[in-house]
């Protein structure tokens, strides 16, 4: 009887991702890893763009102003994790960032987890 619930754990284990990724749209998105984001132009990416940008202002108290989305990866996890490379300026200054940031659209939720400066 052991046997045959070692069984079906290690086939529950197997399929839970392949499940989780199919829910998602089967979108060939691995969980926990990042996948390249094919449009950065998407209102979807601006908007999360824009808010690591605003965040970052509220902490840092600098006065960015987002200018474009260079390049961008999400990576599934309880929700998604955003990691983009931001151009903004600051006064004239311009400068590349990186930003995460955890979105968790079921509890209306994004968290700003790092920006940090190229």
């Amino acid at each position: 009887m052991a046997l045959k619930s070692q069984q079906t754990l290690l086939i529950l284990t197997l399929l839970v991702p392949y499940l989780f990724s199919a829910a998602i749209g089967g979108r060939n998105e691995a969980v926990g890893g990042w996948q390249p984001i094919k449009d950065v132009s998407a209102p979807e990416v601006q908007d999360v763009a824009q808010f690591a940008v605003t965040e970052h202002n509220k902490e840092a108290s600098t006065n960015l102003e987002l200018a474009s989305v260079v390049k961008g990866e999400k990576q599934v996890v309880s929700g998604v994790n955003y990691r983009l490379t931001i151009s903004a300026e600051d006064g004239g200054n311009s400068g590349n960032y990186v930003a995460v940031v955890w979105v968790r659209p079921w509890l209306h939720s994004r968290n700003l987890t790092s920006f940090e400066k190229l």
